[in-house]
């Protein structure tokens, strides 16, 4: 696993949006974006069970994520690297925390009965920070 450089590990705490790649069953890459966070050493990102993400996830680990640094555009982190641990434990909450950092609000307003979150883990194997 290699590790986020401690000059840019701020933006993953930052509000800062970020682009998570995942692979087609075809091979062909889909992006979305989405709200990162850290546990430390990986990037952790959270979604719902049977999106299109969490199904290419689940067939292949192998993704790549870009998040820019809202307070300058010119400095970011590029990871490639693969999600390592997937789990529904404590996703509700973390979603919370995550509409707290994003929008302002203590619990997450788009969540739907049916739902389940899920919490994805990314060991990042390549790093790279610019700015």
């Amino acid at each position: 696993m290699k590790p986020i450089p401690a000059s840019h590990a701020d933006i993953l705490e930052k509000r800062a949006f970020a682009h998570l790649s995942t692979l087609m069953k075809d091979g062909s890459p889909q992006a979305s974006a989405v709200w990162v966070d850290t546990d430390g050493e990986r990037i952790v990102v959270n979604s719902a069970e049977g999106r299109l993400k969490d199904r290419n996830i689940r067939r292949d680990p192998r993704v790549a994520i870009s998040v820019i640094d809202p307070d300058n555009p010119y400095r970011s982190l590029t990871i490639r690297g693969h999600v390592a641990r997937i789990t529904t434990e404590g996703a509700d909450a973390h979603i919370d925390k995550m509409a707290k950092k994003y929008m302002g609000v203590d619990e997450y307003p788009f969540r739907t009965p049916e739902e389940v979150r899920v919490m994805y883990y990314i060991e990042p194997e390549r790093v790279a920070a610019t700015g």
